[in-house]
């Protein structure tokens, strides 16, 4: 396993992802500490597979139901007919 500085990560990168695709993973460091690694995809997607596809369908079930409202604080709905003939004359 290759042990890599930031800075010459960044100017190596081409090589250092070919090392990652034939198995070679590659530790990178910041000021002498461990921060990253560059490793294949196979084993990236197997210690972090992907999410599936949210299902918005899915989402909206998981919508609590409403809260009922005591009779006094429910809104008021009025009844209008937008359609009254008798009103405009």
């Amino acid at each position: 396993m290759n042990k890599v500085q930031l800075r010459d990560a960044k100017a190596r990168l081409s090589e250092l992802v070919e090392a990652a695709v034939t198995g070679e993973p590659t530790v990178i460091t910041r000021h002498g500490k461990e921060v990253a690694m560059l490793v294949p995809i196979e084993e990236g997607r197997r210690l972090h597979p992907e999410a599936p596809e949210p299902n918005f369908v899915e989402y909206l079930m998981k919508i609590p139901c409403p809260v009922e409202l005591p009779e006094d604080e429910r809104p008021r709905i009025r009844d209008i007919d937008l359609f009254d003939d008798t009103a405009a004359a």
